[in-house]
């Protein structure tokens, strides 16, 4: 269950909010949810299939184009977000936020809409996503989880009895710090040794 701490959302944020929800659709008006910017590289027959700015890998079985249009936002300005890490004892306590104002608008955006669905159960099934959010969301009902926002980002405080929950909850908070740090250079070698793994 999602609660609410005061301040929920900022009239700032809220305010950003409300002028990025008509931009984020535009944003993947092609392709549904492909996102088209000059320059970038291709990834090709390692079978990552990824373009820094194409990004097909943020489409999801179950995701909206706007979902995916907010993926590829913050991947392509991840410079721009900030991110620290406490471990639980029976969780995770984060907080994640950036100085420009947009950035921000589409992380607080993205991260109610993605603690939304794990309380829900519904799977966005995101193609390049880490098999560490699998337990999440099958195991939802197990997570206590606590938000507030700030003038420029989110605190999230998830907790669990099951260990195992907890152990995922901390392993996903540590890739999600390296996404922050270093964008899709991070998940295109998680997703490379995920396939060496595979292979062995």
């Amino acid at each position: 269950m999602i609660h609410h701490l005061t301040p929920i959302l900022s009239p700032r944020v809220l305010a950003l909010c409300a002028l990025m929800m008509p931009a984020v659709p535009a944003l993947a008006q092609s392709g549904g949810g492909m996102m088209h910017m000059p320059g970038g590289h291709m990834h090709g027959a390692d079978g990552t299939g990824h373009d820094e700015f194409i990004m097909p890998g943020l489409r999801g079985r179950d995701a909206s184009p706007e979902e995916s249009a907010e993926l590829a936002f913050m991947f392509r300005n991840f410079p721009g977000l900030n991110r620290e890490v406490e471990l639980l004892p029976d969780g995770i306590r984060t907080y994640t936020w950036s100085d420009q104002p947009e950035l921000a608008a589409v992380l607080v955006a993205h991260v109610g809409g993605m603690l939304q669905r794990v309380d829900e159960g519904r799977d966005p099934q995101v193609f390049i996503q880490s098999p560490t959010l699998d337990i999440l969301f099958q195991r939802g009902e197990t997570i206590t989880t606590e938000i507030e926002t700030t003038e420029n980002g989110i605190w999230v405080t998830q907790t669990s009895t099951d260990p195992e929950v907890v152990a995922a909850l901390q392993t996903h908070a540590a890739e999600v710090s390296d996404m922050a740090a270093r964008g899709m250079q991070a998940v295109h070698e998680m997703m490379m040794q995920r396939a060496a793994a595979a292979g062995q």
